[in-house]
């Protein structure tokens, strides 16, 4: 856990907690928003070691013992909303952890924060339970909800919360962040932030997962290959990626990428505009001899795709046409 200072990117959101604890108005509800890795759970945390901090002046200090215990994780006025079942929070969940236990005044901390992860799994019976409590909470508490769709929640609990919406974190400040903190070369840095589009969980998920490398690395071959691969050899090859099912959108995304590297460049003959810096000879070779029309054609066929997997069309014929279309296109 670390405090507001260490965050990328939402200096509002941050701003306005920060003025709430130096004007005494905390609220006692929040909801944050956005998609998974965002930062809700890094703001919901420094948030919470701010407020629960023992020192004076700036917060949080970081080595009260108050900052030390909820950086281990083991404050006990800092309380996470746990549930068994992985699809949904029930009723139970939130009367023995959060209602039932609010009452009970804070053990050692200023306030009793709780904070609840995936809230948009609540119930309408949780959300019920919940919102006795918003309607009349003591004056000690303060819930965090986190959740990636506000709009799920009852709008008699949206009213009575504070609602922040996490805005994606700005290109050079996770392009920085991973070549610097991560030592992430910076053509590898520009396709993850070219990928993560603002979310600095995923931009971190991708640059260290080995997994996204052999994709990438997947996806390259049959981006230099297809020209030459007959019919026979897209099918086999369509079951050889069969591994990455899972990452499939991934795989997607990296060929997306590249086809709107290959338009830039044929239009531009920008270098510095595009992402696969590393492959420039390949793109130099491939935009020679394609058309703006067929790679068009093949960015069209990459969303189809995309749409068709989410459906759960068949895995084997969706990609069989995607290679299909590429061959034609580009290569033929």
């Amino acid at each position: 856990m670390a405090g507001f200072r260490d965050m990328l990117g939402h200096k509002q959101e941050i701003a306005h907690l920060e003025r709430a604890i130096e004007t005494g108005k905390v609220s006692h509800a929040y909801i944050f928003t956005g998609e998974k890795g965002t930062g809700k759970k890094r703001l919901a945390d420094a948030f919470a070691m701010t407020l629960q901090c023992t020192a004076e002046g700036e917060r949080p200090c970081g080595v009260c013992h108050s900052c030390h215990q909820a950086a281990s994780g083991s404050h006990p006025d800092i309380i996470y909303v746990r549930h068994e079942k992985p699809a949904s929070i029930g009723v139970d969940d939130v009367r023995a952890q959060l209602s039932g236990d609010i009452q009970i005044r804070p053990y050692s901390g200023r306030y009793k924060i709780y904070i609840v992860p995936d809230a948009e799994k609540m119930t309408v019976q949780a959300q019920n339970a919940l919102l006795k409590t918003i309607e009349e909470p003591p004056e000690y508490a303060v819930i965090l909800l986190l959740a990636e769709n506000d709009q799920v929640f009852l709008e008699t609990i949206r009213s009575r919360c504070v609602v922040m919406h996490l805005k994606p974190v700005p290109d050079d400040l996770v392009r920085a962040y991973l070549m610097e903190q991560l030592q992430i070369p910076d053509y590898q840095a520009d396709i993850c932030v070219a990928f993560a589009q603002g979310n600095i969980g995923k931009a971190v998920r991708l640059a260290s997962s080995e997994d996204f490398a052999a994709i990438k690395s997947s996806a390259m071959m049959l981006i230099r290959n297809a020209g030459k691969m007959e019919i026979s050899e897209l099918i086999d090859y369509v079951r050889q990626i069969q591994e990455y099912k899972v990452s499939i959108q991934d795989y997607l995304d990296i060929l997306a990428l590249w086809y709107r590297d290959m338009v830039y460049f044929k239009a531009t003959r920008d270098v510095d505009g595009i992402v696969f810096k590393d492959e420039l000879r390949t793109i130099r070779d491939t935009v020679s001899y394609c058309t703006y029309e067929g790679v068009e054609d093949v960015m069209r066929a990459i969303e189809s795709a995309k749409s068709r997997l989410s459906a759960n069309v068949n895995f084997d014929l969706t990609m069989e046409l995607l290679f299909l279309v590429i061959k034609e296109n580009i290569h033929g």
